[in-house]
């Protein structure tokens, strides 16, 4: 039988039905595809503060300037995070955020859940990590969202295309990455 031999009220509540189940396909699909990970996070070493020099921001962080990430590992083994921000400008008024990171045993330390609000926790995976904990890439299966982190305020350049270039080849778009604008006088970094 096809849609068409259907009454009109059928006709439509099928074709909703058939609608709801291709955006359903759809948004399934870009979860399905695996997103590896780094290998292991040592995770003393990872804490402490992180500059976000660019990303696809969540609504939250829409017109961000001075964007910092810092992590401190809490006794129960959760990450105490701290994510501040001047809004709208160098000038604006600081934001302060403190969601909480869980780690997710099994996974070499690089996949968390990150709850801003109980009991709900985001999807938080490190995809990239220098050697020398430089910069790391911190990336979500459904790729909308994307953090690229610095300990310092700034990324070479070719560092940077090097790492939208890693974005592009595991399946995010270059181009709505969006560099965070940073800007520090040295007494006041944080």
């Amino acid at each position: 039988m096809f849609i068409t031999d259907l009454r009109p009220r059928r006709r439509l509540a099928a074709l909703a039905g058939l609608a709801i189940l291709l955006a359903l396909a759809g948004c399934a699909s870009a979860e399905e595809r695996p997103m590896e990970t780094v290998t292991h996070v040592d995770l003393p070493r990872f804490m402490g503060d992180w500059y976000v020099i660019a990303n696809i921001p969540t609504f939250v962080e829409r017109g961000a300037h001075n964007a910092v990430e810092s992590y401190a590992l809490d006794p129960d083994g959760s990450v105490a995070t701290t994510f501040r921000f001047r809004k709208d400008g160098f000038e604006g008024p600081e934001k302060v955020y403190r969601p909480r990171g869980y780690v997710i045993p099994g996974t070499g330390n690089a996949r968390w859940g990150m709850q801003f609000i109980w009991p709900f926790k985001g999807d938080f995976r490190i995809v990239w990590l220098e050697p020398d904990y430089s910069s790391v890439v911190v990336a979500r299966a459904k790729r909308d969202y994307v953090w690229i982190m610095a300990r310092e305020p700034r990324l070479a350049e070719d560092k940077y295309r090097e790492i939208l270039a890693f974005l592009e080849r595991i399946g995010y778009d270059p181009a709505r990455v969006q560099r965070v604008p940073q800007r520090w006088p040295a007494s006041a970094a944080p």
